[in-house]
């Protein structure tokens, strides 16, 4: 009789606690789809970054190079149009005042078999690439000038073919850079704002009225982030792969379970700095000074690969390198589980030392 009593009591313990999480997660849901600051912070924000690097790196292909002709340049006469965009100065000077206010690219004068290249220092970047197309340019005509002259002579040819499937395009790096950005934002923010705002009304010494747990209360506050990294992964893949192509391999799914584990990772950063902070200012604050340095330490905005050595070194301590490395594997390149093990083993590892820090070193008395 007693057993069977005590059995009754532990059932409808259970049936009240998983009520009272269902309850306290629809209530911290609404609560959290009414904030537009954490909808913004959260999905809009990352989503625009996305957007408008995307949009303006576009498919990583160069505009024609701007190129004024000084005199007669015989040299551009076999120019690719789709390469070169000839216009003509009637002068050095004018062709140099030309590069100075950033109208043009380079600058050829042809003095018989000399060919001078004055490139943009306004410009560098398109500079140096419209050098290295001239370059390129003069190189063929001299192919052809040795064939005339010697007709049998085999001359060298180069054969350029793209690796790894093909090239890297922009959106391929940005989407899963950008979605670890996103969910190392949603986690960090999310946890130390609320923590602060738990401070702030005593949340948990009121919890203890209510016949909800702290355990469930905290459960629930988890899970909704949970629920919110997922959302955030579907809107990012959906609009890279619709809005800029985005091809989505047969392991996306995947991400899903990666992002999930991230989230926690920096949930638990985000506590630790609630715990540090005092004030909301103060939590957003130092909240910036995690996410931002991490982001860019960590291959969010371009390839980590053409980052200096002391970046890439640094990028080793940071999680959100690994769940970027780790989406990039599934998404872009097809990859299977497998193949990110390494990738898993320090997020898990990550989330659960500074989990067991902030446990240790968080006081509950302030709440």
């Amino acid at each position: 009789m007693s057993t069977d009593t005590a059995e009754v009591r532990t059932e409808r313990a259970e049936r009240s606690g998983g009520r009272a999480f269902l309850s306290l997660f629809k209530a911290l849901g609404r609560g959290w789809i009414r904030d537009r600051s954490q909808i913004f912070f959260t999905i809009l924000l990352p989503l625009m970054f996305m957007v408008l690097l995307a949009s303006v790196f576009g498919s990583g292909e160069t505009a024609a190079s701007r190129i004024v002709a000084v005199g007669d340049a015989a040299v551009l006469d076999g120019a690719d149009p789709d390469e070169f965009a000839v216009t003509e100065a009637s002068d050095l000077d004018a062709a140099l005042a030309m590069l100075r206010e950033g109208d043009a690219d380079a600058a050829v004068v042809q003095d018989g078999a000399t060919v001078r290249i004055y490139p943009s220092a306004t410009n560098s970047t398109s500079g140096a690439i419209a050098q290295g197309r001239l370059s390129a340019l003069v190189d063929d005509v001299n192919v052809e000038v040795l064939s005339a002259a010697a007709p049998g002579e085999p001359v060298l040819a180069t054969e350029v073919e793209e690796a790894d499937g093909g090239a890297l395009q922009p959106i391929q790096y940005l989407a899963p850079g950008i979605l670890a950005w996103g969910v190392a934002i949603s986690g960090v923010f999310g946890a130390a704002g609320t923590i602060v705002d738990w401070k702030r009304d005593k949340l948990l010494r009121r919890l203890r009225l209510t016949p909800a747990s702290v355990r469930t209360f905290l459960g629930a506050k988890i899970s909704v982030n949970l629920v919110v990294a997922l959302g955030q992964t579907a809107v990012f893949l959906a609009v890279a792969a619709l809005g800029f192509g985005l091809e989505l391999s047969a392991w996306t799914w995947f991400a899903a379970p990666l992002v999930l584990l991230g989230t926690l990772a920096f949930l638990a950063i985000g506590v630790v700095i609630g715990g540090i902070a005092q004030t909301s200012p103060a939590a957003a604050g130092l909240s910036n000074l995690v996410t931002m340095p991490m982001a860019f330490v960590s291959g969010a905005f371009y390839p980590l690969a053409l980052s200096p050595g002391w970046v890439q070194a640094v990028s080793y301590l940071s999680p959100m390198r690994y769940l970027n490395e780790a989406l990039q594997s599934v998404v872009v390149y097809g990859e299977p589980p497998t193949a990110v093990l390494p990738q898993i083993g320090f997020l898990a590892a990550f989330a659960a030392v500074v989990a067991l820090f902030s446990w240790k070193t968080f006081k509950f008395d302030e709440l």
